[in-house]
């Protein structure tokens, strides 16, 4: 097969009058002589001419939207507008025909509900085009990130015997046999028949294990896909998502918000350098899509400005306790103007309150520390005060909390009396407790969600348009 160049190169190329071939998919055919050719490699489409009346009529017929094809001939310097070249079309071969009546996604404007219908084939619009170029461009940075600070990439298992958040709300694993589940004496199923002899779940987090990491390589960060039964419908919450969880030896809280931080706005000035075009595509789309909204629910920030509001400020930082003085002093807490009013210290800070701080009250992105330990795990480092952890929530525009983390509680005694009030089996933990059995540290860690991430960074507004394919309650399609 003759080598073809990817239209990316193309669009930038000045080489005039040099014979090419690409491969790609029409996006549109019109006037019986301009075919749109999209190869995937960037957002653009280049403009391959047919001469008129010189190729076989049943040939061009063929080229419908979404048919695969081969062109070669000359690239030539553009006269039309709207792009600086075009290909002056000398053979042409259908690779695939596309049935124009059948194929969904025809040349016009279509619902991001539609498209979720039909994810197999969203890749090839603009809005998906761009958006998964941009998550693979953030996955790429979060490595290079870690990489050139010399952390260890740790792999953690996806099927684990482990609830590290305590919340239980977890897929269960087994190959027992449904209609005869073996039980026990009791009652219960009898897990030692099972494949792993015991119950096992997909894993929520690898944060537990990260730590185990962290104690002897000091530095390490996980990157892989956790799981959460919950039955949510919102457009933030997915049973399958991605996390990236550092886990660093020897820092305490200070240190873990600045490693947070730096990560953010590596990566957000990663995707600025590496996806322009997509990125202002995003941003046009989004506006396009404020304007269906009544004023007071408009974003004050374009795409492109609020990416630059996380770069351009240093994150403020406060505890739980100041941003709850804030807050329940705020005009609009007074006024009645949350739904979720703030009455006194202990409240569970909802996403209104967390964009209050951000957006009306500091107008820079919010480091929240030292929460109530009642409403954090069993795994943060208590406070003097006995009432309060070494928490840390980092907090957005739009979007409210982005990364959550802590200063691990390293005591034994201290983390063991915690496991046992909040009804944890110390037994089934016991290859945790010894990290701090042996050779205890001070450590650190946190959580990021990279939908959560990739939804700020494309201003996509539900988390189903930010992974390929989504799996939500009754939905687990492709």
């Amino acid at each position: 097969m003759s080598q073809r160049t990817k239209i990316a190169e193309l669009l930038q190329s000045t080489e005039f009058g040099k014979e090419i071939t690409v491969k790609g998919w029409v996006r549109t055919f019109r006037n019986n002589q301009f075919i749109a050719i999209n190869d995937g490699s960037c957002l653009g489409n280049i403009q391959a001419v047919v001469e008129l009346n010189t190729m076989d009529e049943a040939l061009l017929k063929r080229l419908t939207t979404g048919a695969s094809v081969a062109v070669s001939g000359l690239l030539i310097e553009s006269l039309g507008k709207g792009q600086k070249v075009e290909l002056k079309v000398k053979t042409l071969e259908i690779l695939g025909d596309c049935d124009a009546e059948k194929f969904p996604l025809q040349p016009k404007k279509h619902s991001l509900d539609f498209l979720r219908e039909k994810a197999h084939l969203r890749f090839r619009t603009s809005t998906f085009s761009a958006v998964f170029k941009v998550r693979h461009v953030l996955a790429f940075g979060i490595h290079k990130f870690f990489n050139e600070r010399g952390f260890v990439y740790m792999h953690t298992p996806i099927i684990t015997a482990s609830d590290a958040e305590g919340a239980g709300e977890m897929f269960k694993v087994t190959t027992l046999p449904f209609d005869s589940t073996p039980r026990d004496e009791e009652g219960k199923v009898d897990f030692r028949e099972d494949f792993f002899g015991r119950a096992t779940n997909l894993t929520v987090s690898g944060q537990l294990e990260a730590e185990l990491g962290a104690m002897a390589f000091s530095e390490v960060y996980t990157f892989g896909p956790t799981f959460r039964a919950e039955n949510s419908n919102t457009a933030r919450h997915a049973a399958e998502f991605w996390m990236i969880e550092p886990e660093v030896a020897f820092n305490d809280l200070n240190d873990n918000m600045q490693l947070a931080e730096d990560m953010l706005k590596y990566v957000i000035r990663y995707a600025l350098e590496q996806c322009p075009d997509e990125l202002e595509f995003l941003k046009t789309r989004l506006l396009e899509e404020e304007k269906q909204k009544p004023q007071e629910e408009r974003s004050e920030l374009d795409l492109l400005a609020k990416l630059h509001f996380c770069l351009d400020n240093e994150f403020q930082r406060l505890s739980y306790t100041e941003a709850i003085d804030i807050l329940r002093n705020s005009n609009h807490n007074k006024k009645k103007k949350f739904k979720y009013l703030i009455e006194g210290w202990g409240a569970d800070l909802q996403s209104e309150h967390e964009r209050y701080l951000v957006e009306k009250h500091f107008k820079k992105p919010v480091i929240l520390t030292d929460y109530p330990k009642d409403i954090k795990a069993f795994y943060m480092r208590q406070n003097e005060d006995g009432k309060t952890v070494r928490a840390m929530d980092i907090l957005f525009p739009g979007i409210g909390e982005i990364v959550g983390g802590s200063q691990r509680e390293e005591r034994l005694s201290f983390l063991e009396k915690r496991m046992e009030e909040m009804h944890i089996p110390l037994d089934e933990l016991y290859w945790y407790l010894d990290t701090r059995r042996f050779g205890t540290v001070p450590h650190a860690g946190f959580g990021l969600g990279f939908e959560r991430l990739i939804m700020f960074v494309t201003g996509m507004g539900n988390i189903r348009d930010v992974i390929p394919f989504p799996r939500t309650p009754k939905n687990a399609e492709f």
